[in-house]
């Protein structure tokens, strides 16, 4: 484990008392500022060791964002200073060339690719999310690495009618290697704004839906360009949520992908309707059920939870955690998912549930993390654009504190086999 005295220096860092420290800011770089970490995705590489890629900024949406990249070895203990793989050319007038939203797949080869939101300089909706699919590969390890070269992810009619404006879509997680192998994506994809009518200037209220996209020859390792994608939600078929009193709009994102022990597969997603939804795929992504807020199960009452991500994670046969804020996203003197609302962090134990219409069974909350209000970087809350690897035995999630510092936390077992499962009926 890593040296307790890391926090004598740096008590802010301890906060969340987190077990790993991978990226502390520097602060020493005006051209790539690095006080801006998110979007933090630790993968294992081919060999079995650690590595991960991150969106780092100055600050979120700075016309400076750019992909880094980090390695370790097995444990993670210890890591090397990342090194910038992408976006080190940005134009600070248009934006242009920012990169944003890595995300690794690694091939059977242990070929790593990397693929991000490159900006062409022309907005949509929000710079940081308008851009093309652009991508990367190292076949040393992330030693060094390729060209950078465009790939074709198809279109669809949320989208601008302009072919010149590209779409506004992300990945916020790793893809999710299943069923006969190939990857699975989980996509937001925010409406072009020639599509609706503004509820607000609020972001929160810009219409989205969820796609998914798979990924067909990545195993050949072809050029990045080459590289199939088979989009499964075409147009119509995406995944919609209504906004609370506007059932003709919506609003869906940030898709977590679990596999089930029956072969399902599980989306869990942030809504602005306070709750999360959850869809389910019984064909390997081909169709999904209509989304439905999410339970703690059958019967009980909804979990809460504001416009911020929710990932969840399979740890064991059977067995998952959920990762929440437990409020509608109105807390304290905070209202409609401001920032602040984007906390305190919650965690329920997931139970396999195959006969219940709801295919997994939630534990009653268990508090685990909070910033208690304090800002970094003008960032107070724990928005979990987050990963999750076994490290040494242990699960471990991988997280970034205010999305300032980069750490992992290990998910404590006992604390999970001690969890209650109300009944229908009990009080909760």
């Amino acid at each position: 484990m890593m040296d307790p005295r890391i926090f004598e220096k740096n008590p802010e860092l301890g906060r969340t008392r987190p077990d790993y420290v991978v990226y502390v800011p520097r602060g020493n770089d005006e051209r790539l500022p690095d006080t801006g970490n998110e979007h933090f995705l630790v993968f294992r590489r081919g060999d079995g060791t650690l590595a991960a890629v991150w969106t780092q900024s100055g600050r979120e949406g700075q016309y400076n964002q750019h992909i880094v990249f980090a390695e370790s070895d097995e444990h993670g203990v210890e890591w090397s200073s990342p090194r910038v793989i992408a976006g080190r050319s940005f134009d600070p007038e248009t934006g242009r060339n920012m990169c944003s939203w890595g995300y690794p797949l690694v091939s059977r080869s242990g070929r790593i690719y990397v693929l991000y939101s490159r900006h062409t300089g022309v907005n949509d909706l929000f710079s940081h999310t308008t851009g093309e699919l652009a991508g990367i590969y190292s076949d040393d390890n992330g030693g060094s690495w390729s060209e950078e070269q465009l790939i074709r992810l198809p279109r669809t009619c949320w989208d601008n009618p302009d072919p010149a404006i590209p779409a506004n879509c992300i990945t916020w997680q790793k893809p999710l290697r299943f069923g006969d192998g190939r990857y699975l994506a989980g996509i937001t994809r925010w409406l072009t704004p020639t599509r609706y009518t503004k509820l607000s200037d609020s972001w929160i209220h810009a219409n989205s839906v969820v796609d998914f996209i798979r990924f067909e020859n990545l195993d050949d390792d072809p050029e990045t360009a080459d590289l199939a994608i088979t989009l499964l939600t075409p147009d119509e078929q995406s995944l919609q949520f209504p906004i609370p009193g506007h059932p003709e709009q919506t609003v869906i994102q940030e898709p977590t992908l679990l596999e089930l022990p029956d072969g399902r597969l599980m989306a869990i997603m942030r809504t602005v309707a306070g709750v999360p939804a959850w869809s389910v795929s019984r064909d390997c992504g081909e169709s999904w059920s209509t989304p439905e807020a999410l339970r703690y199960g059958d019967g009980l009452p909804e979990i809460k939870h504001s416009l911020s991500p929710c990932p969840a994670y399979r740890i064991g046969d059977g067995e998952f955690v959920l990762f929440y804020h437990n409020h509608d996203g109105n807390f304290g003197p905070w209202r409609n998912h401001v920032n602040e609302t984007r906390r305190p962090i919650y965690l329920s134990s997931g139970k396999f549930a195959p006969r219940d219409h709801q295919p997994i069974r939630f534990s009653a909350p268990i508090s685990w993390i909070d910033s208690d209000n304090v800002e970094l970087n003008h960032r107070c809350d724990l928005a979990l654009y987050s990963s999750f690897e076994v490290v040494d035995g242990k699960p471990v999630l991988w997280f970034p504190d205010r999305k300032h510092f980069l750490v992992g936390k290990i998910i404590d077992r006992e604390r999970l086999a001690a969890a209650v499962f109300p009944e229908n009926g009990d009080p909760f």
